[in-house]
């Protein structure tokens, strides 16, 4: 299946980079199963062993890919997601969003122009996972106004570097 890129606005698949940490194996290798099926290709750099691990190296690693244009948008997965998105968002250029319901992704992409969905194997299951994905990832951003404050988000970087 073809899908337009999200990025790049040329006919090919989507790159989808998954990262993850202990907590989160299963639910990753069922979300990339299900990424694969719908169509999108995914870069796994997440851990694959249920060995303690720390989650910042694998938001950091997405966040690098997102951002460098290696893939075209991340998911991330930890116990909760939120320590795993606190990672990417330090990454130059990221907008993560934490969700656990579908709403909330939906209008993260539409007013935010997330590039990194984040969310926790231990707080949601998979079906709802997948609703949040699936919004996730047919939203558009709308533009307008919300670029206004897209580009007021991305100023705080450019004050950080100073």
């Amino acid at each position: 299946m073809e899908i337009v890129h999200y990025r790049k606005g040329q006919v090919g698949k989507v790159k989808i980079g998954i990262g993850n940490d202990h907590a989160a194996v299963e639910m990753k290798n069922d979300v990339a199963a299900y990424l694969k099926e719908k169509g999108y290709e995914v870069v796994n750099y997440g851990t694959d062993s249920h060995d303690s691990c720390s989650y910042p190296e694998y938001g950091e690693k997405v966040g690098r890919a997102v951002a460098g244009g290696e893939v075209d948008l991340g998911v991330l997965i930890c116990g909760t997601g939120v320590g795993i998105s606190l990672a990417a968002n330090k990454v130059k250029g990221v907008r993560a969003v934490v969700c656990s319901e579908p709403y909330s992704a939906k209008l993260s992409r539409q007013h935010n122009d997330t590039n990194v969905l984040a969310f926790g194997a231990r707080v949601i299951g998979i079906e709802m996972a997948k609703m949040i994905i699936d919004e996730w990832l047919n939203a558009e951003f709308m533009g307008g106004r919300h670029q206004t404050r897209v580009d007021m988000i991305m100023a705080i970087e450019e004050k950080q570097e100073q």
